[in-house]
């Protein structure tokens, strides 16, 4: 029995993952790639009886639903291999054209990302809003959608520029006052590695953009997400964090480099995304039991406009790492995680849980191998009096008790 149910071309037998028994675990079938089986959490899957009662699903792909990363970055190709695309998830969960009751929002959508995310979730038949910086090249993006998913009114671009707080709470406003529900929201739009900067809030760049302003978004926003959330359907946020959150914590002692610590774009950046890690999980702890989950993720390695502040050649140096560049994908691919984390039936009641490739990351030590370079998060991921503090400290910040 076990030679006929084993995972990813005879990779792993079930014997050899026996000890997964705490989570939901998948197998792909003998002889094809496009069908797995569904089996219970917490058994045994060395049973035969068991194996034989599992339920089965036909999917375009079974990629994402491998859950050992040890695997999952030995077959990686790079871009355009057989990892899921964002449209991919909303197939493979059922999910097109059923959730025209939804609302969602994407913040960063002038490119990359942003866009692959905002275009599954339109293909869904929710109502999306699409916030940046830039209305001009936000309206195209708008306009690019609406016609692929061929509803004009279910697409709004809204102006938010991220280094102003006043045009946070401006964008939140809109919102709160023009649709009477919010299911969904994510936190994408970020900078990284800028020069350094302060806001016309006198806030570091990064700092503001990529923590600051999501966490004052999200809690204008918190009474309509929670007021929107069901049982068949919690609300949800996500924040799309990276693998420069191993870069380090946030320093609470200097947070914008204005009290005498040297900037470095790379701490700077790490520190911002260590935040929105804590931010997700903070959020988590306190809204789970009214049905509002938080979970961050890394969406993997994807050549974007947000490496235009990287030195070349530091680009140089990734591009000749062939295990790294391995590991990198289209934005399409990159977005899969982000709509998984979104709308994925497995994640649907869970947070305070950290994502990459489509499903939960482990620790960067237990990563280990080929994906150690990209892949894993750091000890400091999960500090609850970390995060305890960064929820006091934005708060204050932003002037807003959340």
């Amino acid at each position: 029995m076990t030679s006929d149910y084993v995972m990813y071309n005879d990779v792993y037998s079930i014997p050899s993952v026996a000890r997964l028994t705490t989570r939901t675990f998948r197998y792909i079938l003998p002889g094809s790639t496009h069908s797995y089986a569904f089996l219970p959490s917490k058994t045994s899957y060395s049973d035969p009886e068991l194996l034989t009662k599992g339920t089965f699903f036909s999917i375009r792909t079974s990629w994402h639903l491998r859950r050992d990363i040890k695997i999952s970055t030995q077959i990686q190709k790079g871009p355009g291999d057989d990892r899921p695309t964002a449209l991919q998830i909303i197939e493979d969960e059922g999910l097109h054209g059923k959730l025209a009751d939804k609302v969602m929002v994407v913040t960063g959508c002038t490119g990359g990302l942003g866009i692959e995310t905002a275009r599954a979730f339109c293909a869904t038949g929710a109502t999306v809003w699409i916030t940046g910086r830039n209305i001009e090249k936000l309206e195209a993006v708008a306009s690019e959608l609406r016609k692929s998913s061929g509803d004009s009114s279910r697409v709004t671009a809204l102006e938010m520029d991220q280094t102003s707080l006043a045009s946070v709470r401006s964008a939140a406003r809109t919102v709160l006052a023009t649709s009477n529900k919010l299911n969904i929201l994510v936190n994408n739009a970020a900078v990284m590695a800028t020069p350094y900067e302060l806001t016309v809030d006198g806030h570091e760049s990064q700092w503001a953009t990529d923590h600051l302003a999501h966490f004052l978004f999200t809690g204008l926003l918190l009474p309509k997400l929670l007021s929107s959330s069901t049982p068949d359907f919690p609300s949800r946020v996500v924040n799309v964090s990276s693998s420069s959150h191993r870069n380090g914590p946030p320093d609470f002692s200097d947070l914008d480099f204005t009290g005498g610590r040297e900037y470095s774009p790379g701490k700077g950046y790490g520190q911002s995304k260590t935040a929105n890690i804590w931010h997700a999980n903070r959020l988590n702890r306190i809204y789970s039991g009214k049905g509002l989950h938080g979970i961050s993720l890394n969406p993997g390695g994807i050549w974007t406009g947000l490496q235009k502040h990287v030195p070349s050649e530091q680009i140089e140096k990734w591009k000749a790492d062939a295990n790294l560049m391995k590991g990198t994908m289209t934005s399409a691919q990159g977005a899969a995680t982000q709509v998984i984390a979104a709308l994925g039936s497995e994640f649907r009641s869970t947070g305070g849980i950290y994502l990459e490739n489509c499903r939960e990351s482990v620790s960067a030590e237990e990563a280990g191998g080929d994906g150690g370079t990209l892949y894993g998060y750091k000890p400091w991921a999960f500090d609850p009096e970390g995060e305890a503090t960064l929820w006091k400290v934005s708060s204050e910040i932003v002037r807003v008790q959340i």
